[in-house]
């Protein structure tokens, strides 16, 4: 790609930037985006093929690393033996979830494209995506400290299991949503995750 066209690639992506958190992946115009950027409508399908590969370009890598982010978290939780695990409870989680503030402060913008402009594409359902695997993992932890002999508490309900698990993940993208500063945002999700994993040991009975 040459530098002039690099640089239409940029003035593309930061007026379709705008157009997405202005009106939304569904409301916002391919038209527009073409018009306002200076480009024909030609020069705009030789980037991209339509709005929806635009919109990928700019947030699909974030997406995906966002999830991965937690899934690296969780393997590394699940190589601790699991009287570890008994007593490391959330401290993996905890950080991970600092380390994932800290990534979407760093790509503020593409973020904010995802928590509150991507309905109607195949990346709206990144809470849902976070909250199954939190589901899914907390349901192995039960597992194994239950192999350890560790009586389990009080039995969750699944609608107040995924409530609490989307509300500790809704929390965190609360925080980025509404512009919190990056420092007082990351003092926060800590406080955010200490909270929920008292109230998961008290569940529990640990």
């Amino acid at each position: 790609m040459s530098k002039d066209e690099k640089a239409t690639r940029d003035r593309i992506h930061e007026i379709a930037r705008f157009e997405f958190l202005d009106k939304g992946f569904q409301g916002a115009s391919l038209r527009n985006i073409v018009k306002e950027a200076g480009v024909t409508t030609g020069s705009f399908y030789w980037y991209y093929s339509s709005k929806e590969e635009l919109y990928d370009a700019l947030v699909g890598e974030h997406y995906n690393h966002i999830l991965q982010m937690y899934d690296d978290a969780l393997e590394s939780f699940w190589k601790m033996t699991k009287e570890d695990q008994k007593l490391h409870m959330g401290d993996i989680g905890g950080q991970c979830m600092v380390d994932m503030v800290e990534y979407m402060y760093s790509h503020l913008t593409a973020f904010k494209m995802l928590l509150i402009a991507s309905a109607g594409t195949k990346y709206e359902n990144l809470l849902h995506e976070l909250t199954q695997r939190e589901i899914d993992s907390t349901h192995e932890f039960e597992k194994h400290m239950k192999e350890l002999g560790h009586p389990m508490g009080t039995q969750v309900e699944p609608a107040l299991e995924h409530s609490i698990t989307s509300g500790m993940f809704g929390g965190m993208f609360e925080l980025v949503i509404h512009d919190v500063p990056k420092e007082k945002a990351v003092r926060c999700v800590r406080q955010l995750h200490a909270f929920y994993t008292a109230g998961w040991r008290k569940l529990m009975g640990m």
